[in-house]
């Protein structure tokens, strides 16, 4: 029986081949289907939205936080994917009791390769996996990174206001773009529009995941921050972290343009 080890160190037993599959995070989801794993998915969370006419036809296991385990315990998987942020901890190590469980934990570009690299491992998709990594890798190796100091809030929710903060790994693609995170070390921090306008952020880019941002948001903005840029973004681009970084350099490069735009 092979064993394998997840981003959190730990060993996860396997009997091959795999024919039943369970993720528990959309991105990974989309991760599996574009390594060619249709059949052997057989169980997704309702967040789970890419691509969208394969998903549909899959078994809802509950949210990510909020997962069915009866459900789960029905579809009798060989193998469940999850992530150490994502998914909540005391479900995870309930569902070990039970199925091969395998853990991400994704900081930055690198991890996020890592994890591609060691899906493809676990899941018989090795060659799949690196041609995916490598021309990821490749795409990201041509973003250009702004130049002059730009300092930017990341916004993910409202009422509270919420930023992705240092240590996230929106905060180290916004990096890779040379953008300097203007929060706090605490990871998702909540501001008040006071400590916002304190921050004196030069761009203050607002996601459109988890919260829907919107041109209204943009406007309501404005008038705290007048002289930083306000834009909209695609936030599965910034937070996604498998097959869709494939979109993400290209994305990265077209906001810098804007950003140096005067």
């Amino acid at each position: 029986m092979p064993v394998f080890y997840d981003q959190m160190n730990n060993a996860v037993n396997l009997s091959h081949p795999l024919r039943r599959i369970i993720s528990l995070v959309p991105s990974q989801t989309e991760l599996l289907f574009a390594l060619g794993l249709d059949e052997q998915i057989i169980g997704i969370t309702k967040f789970c939205i890419h691509p969208a006419n394969k998903v549909a036809h899959v078994a809802k296991i509950g949210g990510t936080k909020q997962l069915n385990i009866a459900a789960i315990h029905n579809l009798h998987p060989d193998l469940i994917v999850a992530n150490k942020e994502e998914n909540e901890q005391s479900q995870i190590e309930e569902l070990r009791k039970h199925y091969p469980v395998w853990v991400s934990d994704i900081h930055n570009l690198p991890t996020a390769l890592d994890m591609i690299n060691n899906v493809g491992e676990i899941t018989g998709k090795i060659h799949e996996a690196q041609t995916l990594s490598t021309s990821i890798n490749e795409q990201f190796n041509t973003v250009t990174p702004i130049k002059q100091s730009t300092k930017v809030a990341y916004l993910i929710w409202r009422k509270p206001y919420m930023a992705a903060g240092k240590g996230t790994f929106i905060d180290s693609l916004l990096q890779l773009c040379g953008l300097e995170n203007v929060t706090s070390n605490t990871r998702y921090p909540e501001l008040t529009t006071d400590e916002l306008s304190a921050l004196k952020p030069n761009v203050v880019l607002l996601s459109s995941e988890p919260y829907p941002f919107s041109q209204k948001h943009v406007d309501e903005l404005k008038l705290l921050l007048p002289q930083a840029k306000i834009l909209l973004v695609d936030g599965e681009l910034f937070s996604w972290y498998g097959s869709r970084l494939l979109h993400s350099a290209t994305y990265f490069n077209n906001l810098i343009k804007k950003l140096t735009l005067k």
